[in-house]
């Protein structure tokens, strides 16, 4: 009797240790093939796999998106961007022990992401991006240890059971942005230490950023927190990120004050902290940042003035700093910024005159906003200089004297707004060389002198805002000529004469026209 007990207890014990050894699927090409065959049938749209059927068993390492080791098995498939509609619950991952890569993405699959996917053991890389995946994250996810590349943005997942999640240890790239994440920063996240590559923008993650996220992801060179719902300060221990060549943080509840460490991330390039609750200084460590092309702080409660610094960002193309509690002048070093292609400073209190040693410097831009300030002084002609200008906004400020005739020069802009200063003296005909602009607005100046009849030479302008001005004469016949016209503003502007007889008529697509307070004549 007892050697029965004993010879069961051994049996018992050997089937308990078997169980708990990691399953080791066997497949063959057929199952493989017949796998594939069987998710395919049961898609709504996937005329892309037409290859896929059981008449070609035999060629099934040749199907569309399939790629096959020297052992005839399956390695990796690939059927992104096919414009599949359907679920994932007739995949048989246990199919596939093989397999090394499976990309899904950019295609319209729906429903969960199966717990089954653990059974995928050896995957390395995994794309389930832009579908319409929705449920929890499995955890099982996690299990898969080998992955190196995960990519399941934009979808409608969401993420539950942190603490089950695991740390995974080759894991490179994450991507999760635009989902429905809501709870605080991921844990398993920052236990997976070899991250270069990471991106939870556009979900609803919140609480303060822990600050393991900068002791532990130390490899990180790409990081994007955008579009969530993160708050509190920004460590000073952010420089132990010092790969970082991108930082996005844009679009949460941050405060506090931008440390000086950031100085410190010599490899950044991009560094992006709009529309958060940041106040004090510009670190003037800004400065160091030698490889930074794009800057980006606008809309915050930043109060000083732009450190001399900033300067020294030669590589600079992007700087914004709209929206903030900025004040001073514009320094010199800005003449430094030579590649600088787009500036927007608008919605500050900066103040002085408008540096033509700077301007003349900034022959790569295309976009210079400058609105709602206090500028002062001439428009200097060197703006003329600037070639590849499309956007000019100066409007809202305190400038005077006459619109430069260089402002002709500006072949390539499409918007031109002046208006709200106190510019003098006669519109330039040289105005009429800007025949890529769709909008003009000059309105509340103390412009004088005739509209010139150069402005007909606009071909594509839509909009022409001239009004509470101090014109005088006729609105010229050449006016008819813009075939594009939308709106038409010059009340107020002291005009006289008769209005053209084929205004509106050779203007199809005027919709708005203000001609009131003038000392027009005749009949309409």
């Amino acid at each position: 009797m007892r050697i029965i007990h004993k010879s069961f207890v051994h049996l018992l014990f050997y089937v308990l240790f078997i169980s708990i050894l990691p399953l080791n699927i066997i497949s063959s090409p057929r199952t493989e093939a017949e796998a594939l065959v069987k998710w395919k049938n049961s898609l709504l749209l996937s005329s892309s796999l037409d290859s896929w059927s059981l008449k070609n068993i035999k060629n099934h390492c040749n199907w569309s998106g399939i790629t096959c080791d020297t052992a005839g098995t399956i390695s990796k498939l690939n059927v992104s961007t096919q414009e599949l509609n359907g679920t994932l619950a007739h995949f048989n991952f246990s199919s596939f022990p093989d397999l090394t890569s499976l990309d899904f993405s950019n295609n319209e699959l729906s429903d969960i992401i199966p717990v089954e996917i653990e059974y995928l053991s050896r995957l390395q890389y995994l794309s389930l991006d832009n579908n319409y995946l929705t449920g929890t994250i499995p955890y099982q996810l996690s299990h898969l240890q080998k992955l190196q590349y995960l990519d399941l943005g934009s979808n409608y997942l969401n993420i539950q059971n942190l603490s089950m999640f695991l740390g995974m240890p080759y894991l490179t790239h994450l991507n999760l942005y635009y989902n429905e994440l809501a709870s605080q920063f991921p844990t398993f996240v920052i236990s997976s230490r070899n991250l270069t590559f990471l991106d939870l923008s556009m979900n609803k993650l919140t609480g303060p950023l822990p600050e393991t996220v900068f002791t532990h992801l130390t490899n990180l060179e790409f990081l994007n927190l955008d579009d969530n719902l993160f708050e509190g300060p920004l460590p000073k221990n952010i420089s132990k990120l010092s790969k970082l060549s991108e930082l996005h943080l844009g679009r949460n509840k941050f405060s506090g004050f931008i440390p000086d460490s950031i100085g410190l991330l010599h490899n950044l390039q991009v560094l992006k902290l709009f529309n958060n609750s940041f106040r004090g200084n510009i670190p003037s460590s800004i400065g160091q940042l030698r490889e930074l092309q794009t800057l980006d702080l606008h809309s915050n409660y930043l109060n000083s003035s732009i450190p001399p610094e900033l300067g020294w960002c030669t590589k600079l193309t992007f700087l914004a700093l709209a929206l903030n509690l900025l004040s001073g002048t514009l320094p010199e070093s800005f003449s430094n910024l030579t590649q600088i292609s787009e500036l927007g400073l608008s919605d500050n209190f900066f103040s002085g005159e408008l540096s033509p040693h700077v301007f003349s410097n900034w022959t790569e831009l295309t976009s210079l906003q400058i609105q709602r300030n206090t500028f002062c002084g001439n428009i200097p002609p060197e703006i003329g200089m600037l070639t590849n200008l499309r956007f000019l906004f100066l409007s809202d400020n305190n400038l005077t004297g006459p619109i430069p005739g260089e402002i002709g020069k500006l072949k390539e802009l499409r918007n031109l707004d002046l208006s709200k200063n106190h510019l003098t003296g006669s519109i330039p005909a040289t105005i009429g060389n800007l025949t890529k602009l769709v909008a003009l607005y000059l309105f509340f100046n103390n412009h004088s002198g005739i509209i010139p009849p150069e402005i007909g030479n606009l071909s594509v302008l839509e909009i022409l805002n001239l009004n509470s001005n101090q014109l005088n004469g006729e609105i010229p016949d050449s006016i008819t000529d813009l075939s594009n016209l939308q709106i038409l503003l010059l009340h107020s502007c002291r005009l006289s004469g008769s209005i053209p007889k084929v205004l509106g008529k050779d203007n199809p697509n005027l919709y708005y026209i203000n001609l009131s307070k003038n000392n027009f004549s005749g009949k309409l």
